[in-house]
């Protein structure tokens, strides 16, 4: 085999498995479905084409040429003996025994009597083959009643013997009730299977629920560990991790808030003596300096703090946008707002304002415009906060989310700020179930998105 052969097939295969792949479910519940359903399906399946293929055929093709064998015995007596005689003797033992029904037509030759009927099934197909073989006489076959009666016509060389048998001596009605019997089975099978299933995801997906509500530090009460031993276990293990979380924010929080009123004594002792003092430049640095790390102290603590005190309330996102942005305008921010379809949002609003006057405070300080509009789809809404400034490169876009990482060197506060804003605003997004992202502005800056969900 060649190389270009072999990639093909390879991209071949890969595009193959690529399709099955979009097709096959996604959902723990559906794939474990298809697990339980699909061989139960496929061995019903199997039983019946195997039950079809040797037994249906097999015992129908015996009934079929045992009709055959008969008819011709019959055929053949009445050729050498006077047919009425043959008819009024084996008449009644052949009608109580063999159900078949005779008759002698005189006169009458085979064109009289046409093929008729449906010769298409599996069953004709057989019985045409049967007669062929046994009867060394023309013949002709009426299929026309066939689920009621069939006939036959058999030309003798002075008439023609009608023969009329039910449909049940070349046909066994076991096929019918095998068939049904299996595909009932394979129905139960498969309901009793759901309602054991769906028993069994619904505690995992119980789980998925609350450990989305506790990573959005929401209150679960109603939430408690069942299910299979394993999602017990992995419900308890999350509750002992929340509420381990949760002591270790109140150890952080109880922490700073201590370093807090720590360095705040001595900073403002700082500051008071450097008023005192004469003004030199060395001096101002020294000012510049201890109003930085005032802020930074600030900051941190605000970020380390957090916001999950807040409960969730619903707000239209027409109303969230304009109260931040008439905030925004009053400290000389130049807005240009596309109000947005009517869209409410359940969040921690004072964290969201926060965060968005953290976007917004961006987009002002390096550019000299905003442009604020909204994109609403299924499943969330996108905040598209853009301005006019240089941007940032897209290897960097991720490494202005880090705490106190800046792109401006100069580090002074008033142009570059203390390298949180994005970090706290991307925090409040991810409390929210959302997420902050950095793109290109179609006004030639940078497009902060903030992404909630409805």
């Amino acid at each position: 085999m060649s190389k270009t052969s072999f990639f093909s097939r390879l991209r071949f295969d890969l595009a193959f498995f690529r399709m099955i792949k979009r097709v096959l479910p996604r959902g723990l519940y559906g794939r474990a479905l298809l697990i339980l359903v699909v061989p139960v399906v496929l061995s019903q399946a199997l039983a019946i084409y195997v039950f079809y293929e040797r037994h249906w055929q097999t015992v129908a093709n015996r009934l079929a040429f045992a009709l055959a064998g008969e008819i011709a015995v019959i055929a053949e007596r009445m050729q050498q003996e006077d047919p009425h005689q043959v008819i009024e003797h084996v008449q009644q033992t052949v009608e109580d025994n063999l159900y078949l029904t005779l008759d002698y037509l005189p006169g009458k030759t085979i064109k009289d009597y046409p093929m008729r009927g449906d010769y298409s099934t599996i069953l004709s197909q057989m019985l045409l083959k049967a007669l062929r073989e046994k009867i060394g006489y023309r013949f002709a076959l009426d299929l026309r009643y066939a689920q009621e009666k069939i006939s036959i016509y058999v030309q003798l060389s002075e008439g023609v013997l009608s023969v009329v048998f039910p449909e049940r001596r070349v046909y066994t009605p076991t096929t019918s009730f095998f068939v049904l019997w299996m595909i009932g089975t394979s129905l139960l099978l498969s309901v009793i299977a759901i309602l054991f299933l769906r028993n069994q995801i619904r505690p995992i997906t119980r789980l998925a629920i609350a450990a989305e509500k506790m990573g959005k530090s929401e209150e679960t009460p109603e939430f408690r560990p069942e299910g299979a031993t394993e999602v017990r276990q992995a419900a308890i293990n999350l509750m002992i991790m929340r509420d381990r979380l949760r002591r270790q924010v109140a150890q952080r929080t109880a922490m700073l808030n201590g370093v807090s009123h720590d360095l705040r004594t001595p900073l403002t002792r700082m500051k008071l003596q450097l008023e005192l003092m004469p003004s030199s430049p060395d001096i101002d640095e020294l000012k510049t300096d201890v109003e930085e790390m005032s802020q930074m102290i600030e900051a941190y603590l605000s970020f380390a703090r957090g916001d999950d005190t807040e409960e969730t309330t619903p707000i239209l996102l027409e109303q969230l946008l304009a109260d931040v942005v008439a905030s925004a305008r009053r400290a000389n921010v130049e807005i240009h707002l596309d109000i947005p379809d009517d869209a409410t949002v359940f969040v921690r609003t004072t964290a969201i304002k926060r965060a968005l006057n953290n976007l917004i405070g961006n987009a002002a300080r390096y550019g000299k415009e905003v442009w604020i509009e909204t994109e609403k789809g299924k499943k969330f809404v996108n905040i598209m906060i853009d301005d006019n400034g240089p941007g940032i490169p897209k290897d960097q876009r991720e490494e202005v989310f880090k705490p106190f990482t800046r792109l401006e060197t100069s580090r002074n506060p008033e142009t570059g700020g203390v390298g949180l804003g994005l970090t706290i605003a991307r925090d409040i997004a991810h409390h929210h179930g959302g997420d902050v992202m950095l793109d290109d502005s179609p006004h030639g800056g940078l497009r902060a998105i903030l992404r909630l969900p409805l």
